[in-house]
């Protein structure tokens, strides 16, 4: 039986060559046949309200099977630690991987209570057995400060700290392939 994988993309635009769409085109690739990588297209993307996507993401997660790994890119990964921290899951989540994920309400420039974590969300989320964090360090769009607000909060979170200048990650990330296949 295939592996499920939820990927929830970035804001932005979301076309060929735009937003998370190459990262996809490349887990897609890369992961074959032993995944089933899902990737809906999140509500109104290029301006996006986190009730939409908090129910998008509810109808995605009474469909899935028993146990899914989830991925989320940049605005992604914040939306959905907020839902997991929010709602009840059906599956089990086997491993969470945040890719240059903002962590709003912490920095100046990142103040959006709409997306803002509750405090002590940490104690609200399902049991994850592996997470993730990746962040590149000279980040244009999402600085790399970001990634160590993440691993105040998840102690035991293999972190990773890429040596470019990246926020889409077009050419993909080695590091999360070998990560997904060995958790």
């Amino acid at each position: 039986m295939k592996k499920q994988i939820l990927f929830v993309h970035s804001a932005g635009p979301q076309g060929p060559q735009q937003g998370s769409s190459d990262l996809i085109e490349y887990l897609q690739a890369l992961l074959g046949d032993t995944y089933h990588l899902l990737s809906p297209k999140m509500p109104n993307p290029e301006s996006p309200e986190y009730a939409r996507w908090k129910a998008a993401l509810t109808n995605i997660f009474a469909n899935l099977d028993n146990e899914v790994i989830l991925i989320g890119h940049s605005l992604g990964g914040a939306v959905l630690l907020k839902y997991l921290s929010e709602m009840d899951v059906k599956p089990v989540v086997s491993s969470l991987f945040l890719i240059a994920s903002p962590y709003w309400g912490k920095e100046e420039d990142w103040q959006a209570e709409e997306f803002t974590l509750a405090e002590n969300f940490t104690s609200k989320l399902p049991h994850v057995s592996n997470i993730y964090l990746y962040h590149s360090k000279d980040d244009m769009v999402v600085p790399v400060t970001h990634i160590h607000h993440y691993a105040n909060e998840f102690p035991q979170a293999i972190t990773r700290v890429l040596e470019r200048e990246d926020h889409y990650f077009s050419n993909g990330i080695p590091d999360l392939i070998t990560d997904i296949r060995i958790s």
